[in-house]
Order: structure tokens, then sequence, then C-alpha cells
């Protein structure tokens, strides 16, 4: 087991995750049960899923959920595009949050690698 609290990667995403949640605040409200929902929640799985990873009894099952954790982060990407092309974030947020995201992915990948060579 690991402890997800000491992952660098996990700490990332709660922060992203913090951020992210300002930001949307201001989407339209006819969003709420839309896009700003179905973002928060890809994006609430990243950290998720490295937690829940990280408490399973095999590095196996550990590469997996981090890999699910990979798969949400790129689910809330194509989201987070789209709320850039229908201007709920400005340019500078999106570029702010894309960048963070872009480096939290790289730190899942290179986990996933260490731990399946």
């Amino acid at each position: 087991m690991h402890n997800f609290r000491e992952l660098e990667v996990w700490k990332k995403a709660i922060d992203l995750t913090t951020l992210y949640y300002k930001f949307s605040k201001t989407f339209p409200k006819e969003e709420l049960f839309g896009l700003t929902s179905q973002s928060r929640r890809s994006l609430v799985s990243i950290s998720s899923n490295i937690a829940e990873g990280a408490g399973r009894d095999t590095d196996k099952q550990f590469v997996q959920f981090l890999s699910i954790a990979l798969a949400s982060s790129f689910e809330f990407e194509t989201q987070l595009i789209v709320a850039k092309n229908l201007e709920y974030i400005s340019n500078e947020n999106y570029d702010l949050i894309f960048n963070e995201l872009r480096h939290i992915q790289n730190m899942l990948i290179k986990l996933i690698n260490n731990y399946k060579s």
C-alpha cells in the first residue's frame, strides 16, 4: 500500500480541483447539471482514483487505478476545451488549468511506467 497523501501527483490533483471549482462557479446556471457537474466529477475522479489505488494491496492494482485517473484527466481535458470554446472560461484561466493538467498527466504516466517496469 501507498500513502496517497505523500504522492505529489495527488497533491497537485487536489490543488487543481480546488482551483477549477472556483473558476467554474461563474459558469452559466443552466450548465449546473451539465458541463459544470460533469467536468467537476471527472476532475475529482483523478485524485479519488489515485487515493483508491494507493489503498490497494498490489502494485498491479495501484497501476490500474492510476490508469483510471489518467483516463479521467483526458475526460476532463475534453470538457475543459468545451468550456473554453463556449467562453465559459477565459483563455488565461484555460492556459493555467491546462498546463497544470498536462503536468499531472505526465506525472501519472511516469508513475504508471515506473510500476510497470
